[in-house]
């Protein structure tokens, strides 16, 4: 009897710790410092549009210098994982065709304009392993200055299809068809 109740006590402390470190593994992404975001909309040609991405924010500090996007390098649009730019339907980006599907976004900031990447390896963290080679699409985007500051990163999707980001002082739009 007493193998029996070890035997028992034993599996029950297995399993409860095992339970218990699989909670802990769950990552909470709440409460990082750049939480998770997501804007949907569907818009005048049909297509549901969502992006789902990391909201970096300012803190204080300067975009360019002490935060991304610098210079002439390819940017996460966003923090942590890359962002996913999704759509339903095939749609025209500034005029272009993009295939419906999952895409990662980067983006590389200019003076006045920004280029815009939709690349085909969406399930990827920063662009530590972006591959311009999976690039499905890029667009150029006007670029200006916003109307308010914005401490965190957002996005915005109008039902006309212009997808606004805006980040400090800083406001890009393309637009979606």
């Amino acid at each position: 009897m007493k193998k029996v109740f070890t035997v028992l006590s034993m599996a029950g402390l297995l399993l409860a710790t095992t339970t218990l470190f699989a909670q802990e593994k769950k990552e909470d992404k709440s409460k990082r410092p750049s939480p998770p975001a997501k804007v949907t909309e569907t818009i005048a040609s049909g297509a549901i549009i969502s992006i789902d991405y990391s909201q970096p924010a300012v803190k204080g500090r300067t975009i360019g210098k002490d935060l991304e996007p610098k210079g002439n390098a390819v940017w996460r649009t966003g923090a942590n994982e890359a962002t996913i730019f999704e759509t339903s339907k095939n749609v025209k980006i500034n005029g272009q065709d993009l295939p419906a599907g999952k895409y990662s976004l980067f983006s590389i900031a200019g003076d006045g304009q920004w280029t815009i990447i939709f690349n085909k390896t969406w399930n990827q963290w920063g662009a530590y392993d972006y591959k311009m080679a999976e690039d499905a699409l890029r667009v150029k985007a006007n670029a200006g200055k916003a109307a308010a500051f914005a401490e965190k990163m957002t996005f915005t999707i109008s039902k006309s299809g212009t997808v606004t980001l805006l980040w400090g002082d800083n406001k890009v739009d393309f637009k979606v068809e």
